[in-house]
């Protein structure tokens, strides 16, 4: 029997997104509110409650009123806002994150959406944590630059809007300097680290792509570990995963330039060790899509897998 899914919050950057990914697929049924209907409360209610499962692509206070008029006991959810990303109640979608979380994301009821950030730095430091390459307490720094579709329609009518009102000339704008962004906890939580992480995001003249970059310096590390040793913990835990990639030190070493619009319209996370043994030095980089593996196509991901579909079902 064909499952159906129902996007709340079809039309936002995100919504467009996984709709895109889905409407010519024949194993789900996409169910519709016409334009009319979006903003009504009873509508939504009752399409929330008739859908097999349901993506929440909305401001996280929406998110959070869209599951409180959910009913149904067997209705599931993915919510790609932040509402519920460190709730105890909810999965977290991400998949690779060990090798139980596949089979976690498969039954849960909940499932919250990673964050885009979020998503690269906790594969790249999660396991360090846990092979105890990065101590605990080690006070983390992470810096990261994404195309401007990551903050929604509001920016990117920003960079690419008509008008002198509202549009911006800036070509590169460093943002979140309260040190409070709202990926923060979901990063702390999910390294797990035991103080918050120090994260500053940036945002480019570009539409979307994403490099996350976690400098460490090894020398200073009480088992002081080479970037082989740091490479071979990262290749031998994504041993096997469908889209989360290590690239060899070969590889690594050969770039002279990242760009972050490698990986665009892909579900694809690349990960890169680029390091310098002599001064005990290595940067951690994750390139990948915001709006893909960072939004709409990890969405779709979790979809596969809680219907119990192969989970690269049309994300090749």
């Amino acid at each position: 029997m064909t499952a159906t899914v129902f996007i709340d919050g079809e039309a936002g950057t995100t919504g467009l997104q996984i709709h895109a990914r889905l409407a010519d697929r024949k194993d789900v049924e996409l169910l519709h509110l016409d334009d009319s209907e979006r903003k009504d409360p009873q509508r939504r209610q009752a399409m929330l409650n008739r859908a097999d499962l349901s993506i929440l692509c909305l401001p996280d206070d929406a998110a959070r009123e869209a599951v409180s008029m959910i009913e149904d006991p067997n209705a599931r959810v993915i919510d790609a806002s932040t509402a519920h990303r460190v709730a105890d109640d909810w999965v977290y979608g991400m998949a690779e994150y060990d090798a139980e979380q596949q089979t976690r994301i498969a039954s849960a009821k909940r499932v919250s959406n990673p964050g885009c950030y979020p998503v690269a730095t906790i594969a790249l430091v999660h396991p360090l944590v846990e092979a105890g390459i990065v101590p605990a307490d080690w006070p983390l720094t992470i810096n990261a630059v994404s195309g401007y579709s990551g903050g929604g329609k509001s920016l990117i009518a920003a960079f690419e809007g008509e008008g002198a009102d509202n549009r911006t000339t800036d070509n590169f704008q460093v943002y979140g300097l309260t040190l409070e962004h709202k990926h923060a906890p979901e990063i702390h939580k999910y390294t797990g680290l035991k103080h918050r992480p120090l994260f500053v995001p940036s945002v480019g003249r570009y539409a979307q792509g994403m490099i996350v970059q976690v400098p460490l310096q090894l020398s200073a590390m009480p088992s002081q570990p080479t970037p082989s040793e740091v490479h071979a913990v990262l290749v031998d835990y994504y041993a096997g995963r469908r889209f989360v990639t290590v690239a060899s030190l070969e590889d690594t070493s050969a770039i002279s330039r990242l760009q972050p619009e490698a990986l665009n319209d892909t579900n694809e996370l690349r990960l890169h060790v680029f390091g310098n043994e002599a001064q005990g030095q290595v940067v951690l980089m994750g390139l990948l899509d915001n709006l893909g593996k960072g939004a709409s196509g990890m969405a779709v991901q979790n979809m596969n897998i809680m219907l119990g579909l192969d989970e690269a079902t049309g994300l090749a």
